[in-house]
C-alpha cells in the first residue's frame, strides 16, 4: 500500500486525479492491516508532513496520519512513541538529522491517539522538558505559535514547579523579539493574530499558577529596562501586560519602586517604553499601570524620575491625541502628566505651541471620541491656566482656541490639582525645579517663589523698576539703625548686578513679611506694600533719632552733624496728602483733616452705577487720561475758580457765587483732545446749565459696567460723597446727628503715585469675599488734578455769604511704570505678576526729540518703551498692548496695583501745591557699597563654577538616556512630506513600519 501511494505522489497526473486515488488509498486503511504494513504507511506519511516538498505532499501525509491513528490505534501508540519523538526534537528527520519546522506540528497532529493510552505520560513528561529547550533557544514568532497551540490545547505539556516560571521568563524574552515581516497591512494583520496567540498561554498559564506572574513581570522589566539600543524590545511585549490582573499591581508596583538595585536610567527607559505602547491596539490596561507606576515613584519621592520622563515623552503623548484608536489611553496619560506636575510649567509649556493645532484637527473631525477628548482637553487646559498664571504672552493662542470649550468652576479645578499633585510640600521638590543656564533674554533677573510668595515677587519688582527708588536704595551709605533697607539695597543690588538668572529673596522675605500673614499662604500684595512701606519709613525715622541723640552727645565728628531732611525716603518717594472735608447739611459749617497717604485705594462705583454728585455748587477738576503725545508741558497753568467755603451741595442762595462743575477730558494715545461742555469763566455764552453739566460729569465718572477706566474710579474716589441714613455725620456745631456731604482733594501729589485697585469684596449672598472681575483700561499717561491753594485758614467759621476764596488746581502728569496683576477669582488663591518698564524723563525726552526729527513715529513715544513681564523666576519682554488686552482674553487676570511716575519738572515741597521732583531725588548718588559689590562678584564666580559642575553632570545624565524610537509623526514634521502616513516603511519589518498602518 505504501508503495503504491508513493507512485501516485511521483506520477505526472494532474494534482485532482492524484487527490481521487489517494482517496481510495486512505479509504483502504479502514481494512484490517498488518502491523508491518501500518509502520510502512505511517512512515510514509511522517515523511511527507515532514520534509515533503509541496504543499500537496504535506497534505496527504497529514491524511494518512490521522486514517491510521484513528483506524490502526495501536499501531499507531507503537510507532509514535517518545524515542521516536525525542529524536524528532533533538535530531531532527532522516539519516541525515534534516530539522523540519513542522516537527511541534506533526506531534500536535498525533496526540489526539495516544493522549489517553499507556504511553501518554512519559510523552507529555518528555514535552515538557523539550518545550522548555525550545523557548530557551528563541524560537521565532511561528514556532511560539506552534508551541502556544501545542501546550493551550493539552496544558498536561507545559512545564510544572520552578521550570514553570522560567518557562514564562523565556517565553516573554521570546516576545520580545518578535518582528512582523513587512509593513504591509496583510503582514501587519498575521502579526498581530500570531501575537495573540503566543501572549493567550502566558494567560493560561498565570490564571492557573498565580505565583509565576511575578517571576515573568521581572523579566519583562529587565527587557525594557535594557539600555542596549542594538536590538530594543519589540512593542508587542505589551501584550502580556494586559493579562496582568490589575488587583496585584499595587503589590507589583510597590516592590518595584522600592527596589534600590534599579537605576534611575533603567527605570526612565522602562517607562518611555511603556508610553509608547499605549499606541498599540493590543496595549489594554498598559495606561493604567503607567499612571499607576509613576504614582507608586512619587509616592517614594523619586521626583527627578517623574520630572525627567515628563519633560521627555508629555509631546509624544500629546501628538496621540489625533488618533481616534489612541486616544482614551493617552489622554488618562496626558491628564496624570499634566495635573501631577505643579512644581514648575515647564511641561505645560513644551504643549502650548501645538494646543491649537491639535483643537482644530479635533473640532475637523467632529466625532463623539474628538468632543469627548476637546472637553477634557479643555479642562486640563484650564486646571494649568489656575496653577500657572502669569504667562499672558504665551496663553493668548490657546485662550482663542478652546474659547468655544466648556470652563470648569473653580472647586472642580482645585479639586483636580488637589488630587494629582505629587506633593504639598514645596521644599521637597527645591531641588528639581528648572534648571536655568543664564540671564532671561530681557537681562533682568528673576525671584523665586519661596512658596506662594508671588505677592511679594511682584511688589520687590514694581518697586525695583522704579527707577528714581531704586537709586535712591543703592546709594545709601550703611546704617545699622536700618536693617530692613540694608537688606532691600543687598536685593536690589544682587537684582542690578548678579550673573544668576533668578535669585532667592529669602533674606529680605524673613524680615519683611509681616507676623499676622500665614507662611506659604496666599496674600495680599497691596497690604505686604502698605507694610512693608511703612516698616521701611518708621525704620528711617527711629535712625534720624538714634543720630539726633548721637549728636546731642558729641559722639559723631562736628562734620558729620548734618540736618537730616524733613522727609524720609519713603516719604520723597511715596508719599502725598489728601484733605477730607465735611459739611453739615443744616448749619454748613465744614470741618477738614489733612492726612498723609503712600497709596489710593480706588473703590468700584456701586452696581446702580450711581455716583453723589452735587448738581449745582461743586468745584470738580476731574482726573484725565492722556496718550503719551498729548503732554506737551510738564503741569497745565493752574485753572482758577471762585468758591465759598461752603463748596458743598446746599439750598440756593441768592445772591451766592456757584461755581462750575469742570468734566472729565479724555485723550487717546497721539490723538486731540475731545471737547467737553466749557468751563464757566471761558463761556459767556451758550452754556449748558449746571444739571446738564452734572450729568455730564457723572457719565464720565461710572461710564458702561463692563468696561471701566482709571479715570472713572479716581473720579469716583474723589466726587462728594453723601452722609444719610445710618451714615449720618456727628456735627460738633449742631451737637447732633446731620445730613452732611464729604469731599477729598488732594493737596500734594506723590513723586510715584500708587493706585490699588479695590477688587476683592464681601458677598452677603454668598458669605464670602470676592473678586471684582470688571475690565478697567488703564491709560499709560494721566493727569491728576491737585490744589494749589486752600480757603481761609480759619477752617470752620461760616464766613459771609458772597465772600469767596480762590483756589487753583494743577493737573499734575503722571506716566505708567508698573502694574501688578492678580489671577483669579479670590483674594485667598490665585497669582500674582508684574509687567514693568524703566520710567525715565530722560528717555521720554530723547523719545520726544527722535519723533519730532523723523515725522510721525510708527508708536507713540512713551507705547514704544520696552516693557517687561515678570513673572517669579521668568522674566520675558512684552508690551503695552499686553498690559492693556491681558483682561480681554484672560478674564481672571486683572490689573491690582499701578505705580505712577511724576514727569519732571513740577514742582515739589512748595507749600501745598502740586508735587515734583527730579529723578534723582537724594541728590548726588553713588554707587553701593564696595562690600556689597564684592560679595555680588564673589557669587557670580560661584554660580559660573556650579553652572560648569551641572552642566558636565547633566551632559553625561543624558548620554546615558537612550533615544527614542521614531514610532509617530513629530509635530516639528513637514506637513508637505506625509505620504508614508506618518513614517517610513521599513523593508527590514521594523516598528516604523507597524505604527505607520496603525496611524
Amino acid at each position: 500500500m505504501d508503495k503504491i501511494l508513493e507512485a501516485i505522489l511521483m506520477s505526472s497526473y494532474p494534482d485532482h486525479m492524484k487527490q481521487g486515488l489517494v482517496r481510495r488509498v486512505i479509504e483502504a486503511s479502514k481494512q484490517s492491516m498488518d502491523s508491518e504494513q501500518c509502520w510502512l504507511m505511517l512512515e510514509l506519511s511522517t515523511k511527507l508532513f515532514l520534509v515533503g516538498d509541496t504543499k500537496f505532499k504535506r497534505s496527504v501525509g497529514k491524511e494518512v496520519l490521522e486514517a491510521y491513528g484513528h483506524y490502526h490505534r495501536e499501531a499507531f501508540e507503537e510507532f509514535f512513541n517518545a524515542r521516536f519523538l525525542l529524536s524528532l526534537l533533538q535530531e531532527g528527520y532522516g539519516p541525515l538529522g534534516k530539522r523540519s519546522v513542522y516537527v511541534l506540528d506533526y506531534i500536535h497532529l498525533g496526540l489526539p491517539f495516544v493522549s489517553d493510552g499507556p504511553s501518554a505520560n512519559d510523552i507529555f513528561s518528555l514535552l515538557r522538558t523539550e518545550v522548555l529547550r525550545k523557548v530557551c533557544e528563541r524560537p521565532g514568532l511561528k514556532q511560539c505559535v506552534r508551541i502556544s497551540k501545542l501546550l493551550t490545547q493539552y496544558p498536561q505539556c507545559i512545564p510544572m514547579g520552578k521550570r514553570q516560571a522560567l518557562f514564562c521568563q523565556q517565553l516573554v524574552r521570546c516576545i520580545g523579539q518578535f518582528r512582523p515581516a513587512s509593513g504591509r497591512e496583510e503582514a501587519i494583520v498575521d502579526f498581530l493574530d500570531q501575537v495573540i496567540k503566543v501572549s493567550a498561554l502566558l494567560q493560561k498559564i498565570w490564571k492557573t499558577q498565580v505565583s509565576s506572574i511575578l517571576p515573568s513581570l521581572k523579566e519583562l522589566f529587565t527587557i525594557i529596562s535594557s539600555t542596549d539600543e542594538q536590538d530594543p524590545p519589540s512593542i508587542a511585549l505589551a501584550s502580556v501586560v494586559q493579562y496582568v490582573p490589575l488587583e496585584l499591581m499595587d503589590g507589583i508596583l510597590r516592590n518595584l519602586t522600592n527596589d534600590d538595585s534599579i537605576t534611575d536610567v533603567q527605570m526612565m527607559m522602562a517607562i518611555g517604553r511603556m508610553i509608547e505602547w499605549v499606541s498599540w491596539p493590543l496595549g489594554k490596561n498598559i495606561d493604567k499601570w503607567i499612571i499607576a507606576l509613576l504614582k507608586g515613584l512619587a509616592a517614594v519621592k523619586k521626583f527627578s524620575i517623574l520630572i525627567e520622563i515628563t519633560l521627555s515623552k508629555i509631546e509624544r503623548v500629546f501628538s496621540k491625541l489625533l488618533y481616534p484608536i489612541l486616544r482614551e489611553g493617552e489622554l488618562s496619560i496626558l491628564r496624570y502628566m499634566l495635573l501631577s506636575f505643579q512644581h514648575s510649567h515647564e511641561a505645560f509649556h513644551l504643549l502650548l505651541p501645538h494646543i491649537p493645532r491639535v483643537v482644530a484637527a479635533l473640532h475637523k473631525e467632529n466625532s463623539n471620541s474628538a468632543a469627548s477628548c476637546l472637553e477634557q482637553l479643555a479642562e486640563l487646559i484650564h486646571c494649568m491656566f489656575f496653577r500657572f498664571s502669569g504667562f499672558p504672552d504665551l496663553y493668548e493662542p490657546v485662550v482663542e482656541a478652546i474659547k468655544t470649550l466648556p470652563i470648569p468652576n473653580e472647586d472642580r479645578i482645585k479639586y483636580l490639582l488637589g488630587q494629582n499633585a505629587w506633593t504639598s510640600q514645596k521644599n521637597e521638590l527645591a531641588s528639581f525645579y528648572p534648571r536655568l543656564a543664564s540671564k532671561s533674554e530681557p537681562g533682568k533677573i528673576g525671584l523665586i517663589n519661596l512658596g506662594n510668595t508671588c505677592y511679594m515677587n511682584s511688589i520687590i519688582q514694581a518697586l525695583f523698576m522704579a527707577s528714581d527708588f531704586r537709586r535712591s536704595v543703592l546709594s545709601l551709605a550703611e546704617n545699622s539703625s536700618q536693617p530692613l533697607m540694608a537688606k532691600l539695597q543687598w536685593l536690589f543690588a544682587f537684582l542690578e548686578h548678579s550673573q544668576r538668572p533668578a535669585i532667592s529673596p529669602e533674606s529680605f522675605f524673613s524680615a519683611s513679611w509681616p507676623p499676622w500673614f500665614t507662611r506659604g499662604a496666599q496674600q495680599d500684595c497691596s497690604e505686604y506694600l502698605k507694610y512693608l512701606l511703612d516698616r521701611l519709613h518708621e525704620e528711617e525715622r527711629t535712625g534720624r533719632r538714634i543720630y539726633q541723640k548721637l549728636k546731642e552727645s558729641t559722639l559723631i565728628s562736628q562734620a558729620e552733624q548734618q540736618q537730616p531732611a524733613n522727609k524720609t525716603l519713603i516719604e520723597k518717594m511715596f508719599g502725598g496728602r489728601i484733605k477730607t472735608k465735611i459739611r453739615c447739611l443744616k448749619c454748613l459749617k465744614v470741618s477738614s483733616r489733612e492726612e498723609a497717604f503712600t497709596d489710593l485705594s480706588l473703590a468700584f462705583p456701586p452696581v446702580d452705577n450711581h455716583v453723589p454728585i452735587a448738581s449745582s455748587s461743586t468745584s470738580l477738576l476731574p482726573v484725565e487720561e492722556m496718550g503719551p503725545q498729548a503732554v506737551q508741558s510738564s503741569v497745565e497753568v493752574p485753572s482758577r475758580t471762585c468758591d465759598s467755603p461752603r463748596r458743598f451741595a446746599k439750598p440756593a442762595v441768592p445772591g451766592e457765587n456757584h461755581p462750575q462743575i469742570l468734566p472729565v477730558e479724555t485723550l487717546g494715545p497721539g490723538s486731540q483732545e475731545t471737547p467737553f461742555p466749557p468751563r464757566a469763566e471761558q463761556d459767556a455764552t451758550g452754556t449748558k446749565p449746571d444739571e446738564d453739566l452734572a450729568l455730564a460729569l457723572r457719565e464720565q465718572i461710572r461710564g458702561p459696567t463692563a468696561s471701566r477706566s482709571v479715570p472713572d474710579l479716581i473720579n469716583y474716589f474723589l466726587s462728594p460723597e453723601m452722609l444719610t441714613a445710618e451714615n449720618r455725620y456727628h456735627c460738633d456745631n449742631c451737637a447732633s446727628l446731620q445730613d452732611a456731604e464729604k469731599l477729598a482733594e488732594l493737596t500734594e501729589g506723590p513723586h510715584y503715585l500708587i493706585l490699588t485697585l479695590l477688587r476683592f469684596s464681601f458677598d452677603l449672598r454668598a458669605m464670602r469675599r470676592r473678586k471684582i472681575l470688571d475690565n478697567v483700561s488703564v491709560p499709560l499717561v494721566l493727569k491728576l488734578p491737585v490744589l494749589m491753594s486752600s480757603e481761609d485758614p480759619s477752617g470752620g467759621a461760616n464766613p459771609p455769604r458772597n465772600a469767596s476764596a480762590c483756589k487753583a488746581f494743577a493737573s499734575v502728569v503722571y506716566d505708567l511704570c508698573s502694574v501688578v496683576v492678580h489671577s483669579g477669582v479670590s483674594s485667598e488663591s490665585g497669582h500674582y505678576y508684574c509687567y514693568a518698564r524703566e520710567c525715565e524723563d530722560v528717555a521720554a525726552e530723547s523719545n520726544l526729540k527722535d519723533a519730532s526729527q523723523s515725522g510721525a513715529p510708527e508708536k507713540p513715544p512713551d507705547v514704544a518703551i520696552q516693557w517687561y513681564l515678570f513673572n517669579d523666576t521668568r522674566v520675558s519682554f512684552s508690551s503695552f498692548e499686553s498690559v492693556s488686552n491681558v483682561t480681554s482674553f484672560l478674564p481672571k487676570d486683572t490689573a491690582y496695583l499701578l505705580f505712577y511716575r511724576q514727569r519732571a519738572g513740577q514742582s515739589r515741597d512748595t507749600g501745598r501745591g502740586a508735587t515734583g521732583e527730579s529723578s534723582r531725588v537724594n541728590g548726588d548718588l553713588h554707587s553701593p557699597d564696595k562690600s556689597l559689590m564684592e560679595a555680588i562678584a564673589k557669587d557670580n564666580i560661584m554660580y559660573l563654577q556650579e553652572q560648569e559642575k551641572e552642566a558636565r553632570s547633566r551632559s553625561a545624565y543624558i548620554s546615558a538616556l537612550p533615544k527614542s524610537p521614531l514610532w509617530w509623526k513629530d509635530f516639528d514634521g513637514d506637513d508637505d512630506d506625509s505620504s508614508s502616513g506618518g513614517c517610513g516603511h521599513d523593508p527590514g519589518g521594523g516598528s516604523s513600519s507597524f505604527h505607520g498602518l496603525v496611524f
